[in-house]
């Protein structure tokens, strides 16, 4: 029996030797466990960082991509190995007989210009009865990095090759269009996605007082999405009080006028007041055209009544985001082109019969024209109406009672301040 409790005795002794270096390990051990920890969790810090780096690139070089699109994309595009997928397009031009771009890169060397790393498309409708004006509007715009995109309403492209330019623009012909019709089948949003900023200008506006660099300059440090260049007080077909120019000041977001049926005042909030510009001139930031481009109606091409409504692009506060440029101001001609020359008088008739019939066609043409604008301005304003009515989860970003209590606000608060 001794024997017996003596052996198990030592079993006891020699567990608790054992049990005690055990421990005596595992003491050593935690020091390197929690550096192996550490060493994992900065791993995974920096794993996320990176991914989230990623992620932000991304939305940045392709801001329009929703998750259901991806998704749509990732089923149709399965096929394909992912790394030769490129999604987007430009309107730069690639010569057989060359691998890069034909656009000149520009050597900044004045602190007004932009560096080469933005991108501007300028893109005008054009008849080659306003050649010479539109070979001055490219002019100013070339050394600043602008693509520029002419669409030809007249069918008249031939004429214009005799311009140091023109061969380096993309020309598009589509007879009898308006600049609305060409920009809501040319300019998607996938492709004007490459550029910084898209000046769609028509074709009659003097450019002696305007320049692009300091243009954007202003725009951008102001955070305008939406602009345009201030119209000279001479100008011709000036609707708007708000785009005339101011004198004395750089720029302005709205202004205030009691003349005419338009009163604009303090408690005034919403176009032609402030947060528009009008359809001649208009300057869109990317993420602004992108929803502008939505905004234009497919089968409405004369955009009466769009201007209106193009705060809502503004993304963000309309009274903040959009505002006209007065110290780079531009001279509206408003020479009437598209649809106003009427079709050509036969040969050998009488040239003062034939000057009538040109001058009475020509004015049938505009007085066609403006009927036509007019009805489509009542078609635009009824959709707007019948699609706010319908989307019941669409609210508007700027209510009417939104502004009027925020001027009380502010009246309340200068009466206590004095």
């Amino acid at each position: 029996m001794k024997s017996i409790k003596s052996w198990r005795l030592l079993m006891r002794k020699k567990n608790a030797s054992f049990d005690g270096g055990l421990c005596g390990f595992k003491m050593k051990q935690l020091p390197f466990m929690g550096i192996i920890c550490v060493v994992m969790l900065f791993i995974v810090y920096r794993t996320t960082k990176y991914q989230y780096r990623q992620t932000e690139m991304e939305i940045n070089l392709h801001p329009f991509d929703t998750l259901k699109e991806s998704q749509g994309l990732s089923r149709r595009l399965g096929s394909l190995p992912r790394g030769i997928i490129q999604a987007r397009s430009d309107l730069e031009l690639r010569p057989l007989w060359s691998t890069s771009s034909s656009r000149s890169k520009v050597d900044v060397s004045s602190n007004e210009v932009d560096a080469p790393r933005y991108r501007y498309l300028l893109a005008i409708a054009v008849g080659i009865k306003q050649k010479h004006n539109v070979n001055a509007i490219v002019q100013k715009f070339r050394p600043d990095n602008f693509t520029v995109m002419l669409f030809h309403y007249d069918g008249k492209v031939d004429a214009w090759g005799d311009l140091n330019w023109s061969n380096n623009a993309i020309h598009i012909v589509a007879r009898n269009q308006t600049k609305w019709w060409f920009a809501k089948r040319f300019l998607h949003p996938s492709i004007v996605s490459a550029y910084d900023y898209v000046f769609l200008w028509d074709e009659d506006l003097g450019v002696d007082n305007f320049h692009p660099g300091r243009y954007l300059k202003i725009v951008k440090s102001e955070g305008l999405e939406i602009s345009q260049p201030a119209l000279h007080p001479n100008s011709t077909d000036i609707h708007h009080r708000i785009t005339i120019r101011s004198r004395t000041k750089k720029f302005h977001r709205r202004v205030y006028d009691v003349r005419g049926s338009t009163k604009c005042t303090n408690v005034s909030w919403g176009p032609p007041c402030t947060g528009f510009v009008e359809g001649m001139a208009p300057v869109f930031s990317r993420s602004a055209w992108f929803c502008t481009w939505h905004l234009l109606q497919n089968d409405l091409i004369h955009g009466w009544g769009m201007d209106m409504k193009l705060g809502y692009c503004a993304q963000g506060d309309r009274t903040k985001k959009v505002g006209v440029i007065d110290s780079e101001y531009i001279f509206h001609k408003g020479i009437q082109t598209l649809g106003g020359g009427g079709p050509p008088g036969k040969k050998g008739s009488n040239s003062e019969e034939s000057t009538k019939r040109h001058s009475a066609s020509s004015v049938d043409m505009r007085a066609e024209i403006r009927r036509q604008s007019t009805w489509e301005l009542q078609v635009f304003k009824e959709r707007w109406n019948k699609a706010v009515k319908m989307d019941k989860n669409w609210i508007d970003p700027f209510p009417k009672d939104m502004f009027i209590r925020d001027e009380k606000r502010r009246k309340r608060s200068r009466r206590h301040r004095q």
